[in-house]
């Protein structure tokens, strides 16, 4: 992603925004591949490990640029409605250019609350207050360098299956997220940014769901008033009750947005 007028850094911390974006504000910690989140929680005393990596690329006027996160996400369950969660995101980034350069450690760790605060006929509303710590160089595009928050709204409708055939049930779900967060940062990238998407999931067989997720958000290119947006698809397979694993592509669907990222990811929980 190049933008006119931005030097290498300026583009770098522009890219690490964009990445960290979808674990910060979104992602993150979605049902992965989405970005999109739903409103289930843990359960009291139980808990999830989520481990999910995506890879992106970018090829604009001349500018080619790769990367790779890997975002570790642990959730526990304090109270059946109630979790606390814990993402430490790992950045890497190659441009190309001139001359190829690279940059790669950890992002700023993020820590959150997700409470379901409102249950009833498969309508469920949840909200999620994080903070993110500047545990990431800044100098190295790999952190905002200043203690940042967001505040995100995660509502669910979980559609009562119906009779296909007359043998096979059909669950179907669906999640809009819509959030703000505090850009604090070092980098000159806008403060506020804004964040709506919309995702939804179907099982189409035993233990396997197909998903499908679109979303926009503010970019925190203060030159740029193009907001980046998303469109995804992809699965999920239960191995077992407590084992999935799961396969996503995301595509963009304006020039800010990464041309494309391919998502892959496991999760456990007990």
């Amino acid at each position: 992603m190049k933008f006119k007028g931005l030097g290498f850094h300026h583009l770098l911390f522009a890219l690490s925004s964009l990445l960290s974006a979808f674990c910060f504000v979104v992602n993150s910690y979605a049902a992965h591949p989405l970005i999109t989140d739903d409103t289930g929680t843990q359960g009291k005393d139980k808990f999830e490990f989520e481990l999910g990596g995506e890879y992106g690329h970018e090829d604009e006027d001349g500018v080619t640029e790769n990367s790779m996160e890997i975002v570790p996400v642990f959730a526990y369950g304090i109270t059946d409605d109630i979790d606390i969660e814990l993402c430490v995101p790992y950045l890497y980034v190659r441009t190309k250019e001139t001359e190829i350069t690279t940059e790669a450690g950890f992002s700023d760790v993020e820590i959150d609350l997700k409470w379901r605060f409102y249950e009833k006929d498969g309508l469920s509303f949840a909200l999620r207050p994080l903070i993110s710590l500047p545990t990431g160089d800044e100098d190295r595009g790999l952190g905002a360098g200043k203690v940042g928050y967001s505040l995100l709204l995660f509502v669910t409708k979980e559609v009562k299956p119906w009779n296909v055939d007359n043998s096979i049930n059909v669950p179907w779900s669906f999640d809009l997220n819509i959030g703000y967060k505090r850009n604090e940062n070092k980098n000159d990238e806008r403060e506020d940014i804004w964040h709506a998407s919309l995702s939804s999931r179907v099982e189409v067989a035993k233990d396997l769901n197909v998903v499908a997720d679109i979303g926009i958000e503010t970019n925190p290119d203060k030159f740029s008033d193009m907001h980046p947006a998303f469109i995804l698809g992809g699965f999920i397979y239960s191995i077992s009750e407590n084992l999935d694993v799961d396969f996503g592509v995301k595509g963009g669907l304006n020039k800010p947005e990464t041309d494309y990222s391919i998502l892959a990811g496991i999760t456990f929980r007990r």
